[in-house]
């Protein structure tokens, strides 16, 4: 990435991305579908409250249960989710945009897979469809986040500098704090979200190797 990205490059530079295309055709699709249902309620907002409420546990227990996951061996094969081994490239090279982005297949079973999902848990179809548009833009809102995060953008925001640090403290201090991406209420709750000086620097925060 180009040094001291400006925020129009740098979403430019976003918006080729394969990723974020899926994500807003995606939403696109669902919010044309609600709009064309109508016949909003309170339900909505509701369905739309408890995924706004969750998303920083949701944040939270993937990347320490999902991205951290260590390998496992069995009867000397070793056994490694894909999406783990991709976040622990992820760590080795923090600037490559493949290894920032969600990767693909799992981005498309989670987007597919979230339809039936919000049709099961949902007691209308039109908050189902509500709870995909929130669940998409969500989504869409994780990736231009991480993406940024990660790109030579300088921070401006008292909001955004505090989510940079934090990410950055993650993967440059210590990868067993600061898990959030986008909000770290979760981290701030389940007491991961140390000062800087508290922690020792972890010698396996850019490998995610066992200690």
């Amino acid at each position: 990435m180009s040094p001291g990205l400006g925020l129009p490059r740098a979403f430019g530079i976003f918006a080729t991305q394969t990723n974020p295309r899926i994500i807003a055709g995606m939403l696109a699709a669902a919010l044309a579908v609600r709009v064309f249902l109508g016949g909003w309620t309170t339900g909505d907002l509701l369905v739309v409250a408890v995924i706004l409420a969750l998303e920083p546990f949701t944040e939270w227990v993937t990347h320490v249960t999902v991205l951290h996951l260590r390998p496992v061996t069995i009867r000397g094969r070793t056994i490694e989710l894909h999406i783990a081994r991709r976040h622990r490239l992820h760590h080795m090279d923090p600037k490559r945009i493949k290894h920032v982005l969600i990767p693909q297949g799992v981005l498309l079973r989670l987007v597919v897979f979230a339809v039936p999902l919000y049709w099961l848990v949902t007691p209308t179809v039109r908050q189902a469809v509500s709870g995909l548009v929130t669940s998409y833009a969500m989504l869409l809102t994780y990736e231009w986040t991480h993406f940024l995060i990660h790109s030579t953008y300088v921070p401006r925001s008292r909001y955004y500098r505090y989510i940079w640090r934090a990410h950055r403290l993650h993967h440059f201090k210590n990868e067993k704090y600061w898990f959030g991406v986008t909000v770290h209420v979760a981290d701030h709750v389940l007491r991961t979200f140390p000062q800087r000086d508290a922690v020792e620097t972890s010698p396996t925060a850019r490998t995610l190797a066992p200690t």
